[in-house]
């Protein structure tokens, strides 16, 4: 019987923190990859070794760099001067010469350089494949000249790495329009491969048991969200929008209980502290705790910030919305991207854009508990990918890139 291919989930921009999305997201396609092949994780640094599936190695990209004691998220770029970049990059182009010796096929992560270790990896013989999660857009920082410069340069050298991988990976169509905009690439070459969910661990959950397991009040009227605190999940404004209602007029036990952390947290636990809201931070959870508190609500919230995206269109794929769908609960989000081709308005939940004045509105014609959890019954029944379907996907797209390769 042959060996396994050997895969590598290359993750250049992030620390290994599995409580952050980016690291779910890598965990979970790799613990399904490795059904078909044999896989490695690679990040940055690895903040939690316990983590990494079984049947899944790992290793650092870069164990000499400092590793926090508190991570806020997993974004291991963030704040990185010129000079620190281009020592990374270094090591990392380093690294992909050895990995085209150690590995069959290397999918290498969305990053600043995207692409820049995929067409190293083909040079030398072996498949490399960028992941793209995120198109930049250089001009959104037109008050910034020197981030804005930096952005510029990152994306003209990974438009010309991209251009030369035969097939690229992205999380959406809108994903895909917004790369072939950015970089000028074929889109042809593009595969669009949505993420998945674990279908046994997101399913429908009694409320009341998940309530009870995690000490939350019966009757009380729960808005959750899952996930990191930061500018691309934006929650100010709907705490604006509970601020300008006020606590007393708000619909009766609303409470509004987020799990997760990152660089905003700061700022919302002021919002609520300032106004009186009632806003419940619990910080970071075990994954396996999730659906639990998805259960528990009576309405999730995936709130973005469209400014963030090429062309003011949501690019992720989203694994929130689909988890939340999985359990059987309604879910606010944006009317674009992928959350507009997963969300029934009026059905299985409701869009709108992430604007204070359309929160109040919202807010002041929030239908009862027994309509959102009707509403909830709906949304479990929405057909979602599953992470070994993705993975499925991934592998094919790889291999049929490989033996194209060959027979060359």
């Amino acid at each position: 019987m042959p060996a396994p291919p050997r895969f590598c989930y290359l993750v250049p921009a992030h620390h290994l923190l599995p409580t952050a999305g980016p690291s779910r997201n890598v965990l979970s396609l790799a613990r399904a990859l490795a059904e078909f092949a044999e896989v490695t994780v690679a990040f940055r640094r690895i903040a939690d070794p316990h983590a990494v599936p079984e049947g899944v190695r790992a290793e650092e990209l870069d164990p000499a760099c400092p590793l926090p004691a508190e991570l806020p998220d997993d974004a291991a770029m963030r704040g990185l001067g010129a000079a620190e970049t281009l020592r990374y990059l270094r090591r990392l182009l380093a690294w992909a010469a050895d990995a085209a010796r150690r590995f069959d096929v290397v999918l290498e992560k969305t990053w600043l350089f995207s692409g820049t270790l995929s067409a190293r990896i083909l040079a030398a013989g072996c498949v490399g494949v960028p992941v793209e999660n995120f198109a930049p857009d250089p001009a959104r920082y037109a008050g910034d000249l020197a981030k804005r410069l930096r952005l510029s340069l990152a994306r003209a050298v990974a438009g010309r790495a991209l251009r030369a991988c035969p097939r690229i990976i992205a999380e959406t169509g809108p994903l895909r329009a917004s790369l072939v905009r950015a970089y000028g690439l074929d889109p042809a070459r593009i595969e669009v491969v949505p993420l998945g969910i674990d279908p046994q661990m997101f399913r429908p959950i009694p409320q009341d048991a998940a309530r009870a397991r995690l000490g939350l009040p019966p009757d009380a009227l729960i808005l959750l969200y899952v996930g990191v605190l930061d500018r691309t999940h934006d929650l100010g404004p709907l705490l604006a929008a509970m601020a300008a209602i006020g606590r007393q007029e708000l619909p009766p036990g609303l409470e509004l209980h987020l799990v997760g952390t990152g660089t905003r947290r700061e700022e919302y636990g002021e919002m609520a502290r300032r106004h009186g809201l009632p806003v419940v931070f619990h910080g970071r959870r075990p994954h396996a705790e999730v659906p639990w508190w998805i259960a528990a609500a009576d309405l999730c919230l995936a709130p973005y910030d469209a400014a963030v995206f090429a062309a003011g269109e949501l690019g992720y794929a989203t694994m929130k919305i689909p988890e939340y769908l999985a359990v059987g609960r309604p879910v606010v989000s944006v009317p674009h991207g992928r959350p507009a081709k997963l969300v029934r308005p009026g059905d299985t939940g409701f869009l709108f854009d992430n604007r204070a004045d359309l929160w109040q509105s919202f807010l002041r014609s929030l239908p009862g508990r027994d309509v959102l959890a009707a509403m909830g019954e709906r949304a479990a029944r929405t057909p979602v990918p599953t992470w070994r379907e993705v993975a499925r996907r991934y592998f094919e797209i790889a291999m049929d890139l490989r033996e194209r390769r060959r027979a060359a």
